[in-house]
Formats: structure tokens, sequence, C-alpha cells
């Protein structure tokens, strides 16, 4: 008995690992239908629903960080969007620099700056001209912000609807920072009007279609190492620290670093995600950093299941996919019904979609033992 409690579990059972298999296999498929079949052919995928799918798993990554601290640790985070924002603007500073001559302007300064009168660029956008920097930026720089942040923060205690107050203030903090033109990021319009990426246009179809893919890979090992995290003895821990942090604190463990350890993961993540957001979207300015973004992190993490990994991503599909039918058809209507669905959720869905399916599962069992 005691080593089968010693025994890591596994990481998912058969039909979970099927079904993310297979899902990944059609997302996969895609971009190659994409390439290979023309326009107006049955099989063909257009170039918008690439990018639309490509930008679902860039939020879905960002829920699925989200889901590390508040699903497994306890942390309700409305700050998240400013890790998802930084690491959007740190890559998008590289493709801003690899724009070169080709602005409105003609210079090798971004437009931005030369209609503001710069003569040269700001210290802080040192080496982003190079790919391997800003990569490095991308993860470090939410990475410090969220490291910093979090042990002040964790050092004094603060927790519960505190902790998610002054991590909305945060963000909101940071959104009034960026727009202003004097910061060197843009100001209110931000970065946009790509050109390329690593040599390779950006607005090709095969561009695009690596963008993608790149993507769906990162979303996989993301899952992957979130799970492993959480399936760990560290994960125990976390699972702890939620639970009951007191009784945790009273057995040895000092929660200050297993807390603060989650949360630059989470942040990283996010930033990640933000990077690759931007070249795929084709734009990343201050209204990402919103509280409301955040806040619709929080809602996809819900609506999917906090505490599952994969409900998360299926929340941020399913939210965003609705978003996308729902801004076209009844646009003024959107917010009242996000309003809604939260509403609803946290009332007969306290579990989400994936708790629902659990829930169905086992009263089917039930029924068929009796």
């Amino acid at each position: 008995m005691m080593q089968s409690l010693l025994v890591r579990p596994s990481l998912f059972s058969k039909p979970v690992w099927t079904g993310i298999l297979v899902c990944t296999v059609i997302l996969a498929l895609l971009p190659v239908m994409n390439l290979a079949f023309p326009a107006g052919h049955a099989l063909h995928i257009s170039s918008y629903t690439i990018a639309l799918i490509g930008k679902f798993m860039c939020y879905a990554l960002a829920a699925l960080a989200l889901d590390l601290v508040w699903g497994y640790t306890g942390i309700l985070s409305l700050g998240h969007g400013v890790f998802f924002a930084l690491g959007g603007y740190a890559h998008g500073m590289y493709l801003m620099r690899a724009i070169g001559t080709d602005g409105v302007y003609q210079s090798r300064l971004p437009d931005f700056m030369v209609f503001l009168n710069w003569k040269d660029y700001p210290w802080y956008w040192w080496m982003t001209e190079h790919f391997w920097f800003a990569m490095l930026l991308v993860v470090l720089v939410p990475g410090a912000l969220a490291f910093v942040f979090g042990f002040f923060a964790f050092r004094s205690r603060i927790k519960g609807v505190y902790f998610s107050i002054i991590t909305q203030a945060m963000t909101f903090a940071f959104m009034l920072l960026f727009f202003r033109n004097d910061t060197g990021f843009g100001g209110n319009n931000g970065f946009t009007d790509f050109k390329r990426i690593l040599g390779y246009t950006i607005t090709d179809a095969s561009t695009k279609a690596v963008l993608y893919t790149v993507t769906l890979l990162v979303l996989f090992g993301a899952l992957l190492m979130c799970r492993m995290i959480v399936t760990s003895k560290l994960g125990r821990v976390l699972q702890g620290v939620r639970d009951s942090e007191s009784r945790l604190m009273f057995i040895g463990y000092n929660p200050l670093w297993f807390k603060l350890f989650v949360w630059t993961v989470s942040a990283m993540l996010c930033g990640i995600a933000g990077a690759l957001y931007v070249p795929q979207v084709g734009i990343i300015n201050p209204s990402e950093m919103s509280p409301a973004n955040s806040i619709e992190m929080v809602i996809w993490t819900a609506v999917g299941g906090r505490g599952t990994l994969l409900g998360p991503i299926i929340g941020a599909f399913s939210v965003n996919g609705l978003k996308s039918w729902f801004t076209a058809a009844f646009p003024d209507l959107w917010l009242y019904v996000l309003g809604l669905l939260f509403i609803l959720v946290t009332l007969f869905m306290p579990q989400g979609i994936v708790g629902l399916v659990q829930k169905f599962k086992k009263n089917s069992l039930s029924k068929e033992a009796v």
C-alpha cells in the first residue's frame, strides 16, 4: 500500500489521452487544408479561420496559466492581462524593428517614434532587433514582474479578495502607463503594421500556418507541463495551499515559495501566450491590459471548469467562439450575455463544462450498476 501511495499518477486516463490526441491532430490538419486546397474547394479552410483558431489557442494558453494559480492554488488573479500584454509587447518590439525602413517615413525608427520626433531608440529597446533576445524578454519581463509583485504580496499574506483587487489595480496602472506617448510603446495605438518575422513575410499563408502550428505545439507542451506539476508532490502542496494554508504552515511548510513559484510560472506562460498572439492578430496595444480582459480570462476558466487544466482550454474556445458569433449578430448585447453566462455557470455549473460531463458520466455508471 505504501508503494502505491508513492507511485506518480498517470498524466491522463486513456480516454482523455485519446481525446487530446484526436483534437490535436484535427487542429494540426487545418493549416494543411488551408495551404493544400484552393479557395472554393470543399476541403479548403479559410485564412480567416486559421487566424481565428490561432487566436483562440493563445487565449486557451492564458486560461491554462490562470487555472494553475486559481484552480490548483486558490489564488484568484484579476491581473493576468498585464502578463499577456507584456509578452506581446516584448515580441512586438522585435516585430517593429524588423519593419526596417519599410514604414511610412522610411526611417529605421518606428513610425510613431518619428511622428513624436524621437531621435533614437530608448535604452529599454536595446538588443530587441534580435529575435532570441526578444524571446528572452517575453519570458523574463512577465516573470520578473510576477516574482517581485508576488514576493511582497505573499510575504505580507495578502490573499483572497484583497489579492484579486490589487492585481486588478496593477493591470489598470500598467494600462494607463502604456497609454502615454512618452513611454516609447506607441501610446494608445500600440504596435501594428508588422511586415516580417525572421525574414519571412508575416502575411503569407505559409508564415501564418507556421505560427499556428507553433502555437498548437506550445499549448500542447504547456498542458503536459502543467499536468506534470499538479500531479507531482509540488502539486499536492499547491492544493494544500488552496484547501488549508494555515494547516500546511502548521505541519512545517512555508507557502510563500510555493505560491511564488506557481505564480511566476503562470505569468511566464501568459507572456508566451501574448507573444504568440501578436504576430497572428497583427496588433498589440494597451487595451489588452484592461481589467475587463483579465476578468474574461477568469470567465473562460470558470466556464470550462477550474482545477481541471483541460476545462480552461475548452472554456476559452467555447466562450470566444460564442463571442465571435454574437458580436457579429448582436454586437451591443455581448457584454450582457457574458455577464449572464458567468452568473449562470457560477449558480448551476460550479465545476464548469468538464464538471458537468464528469457528473453525467457518474450518473450513467450508477444507473448501469443498478
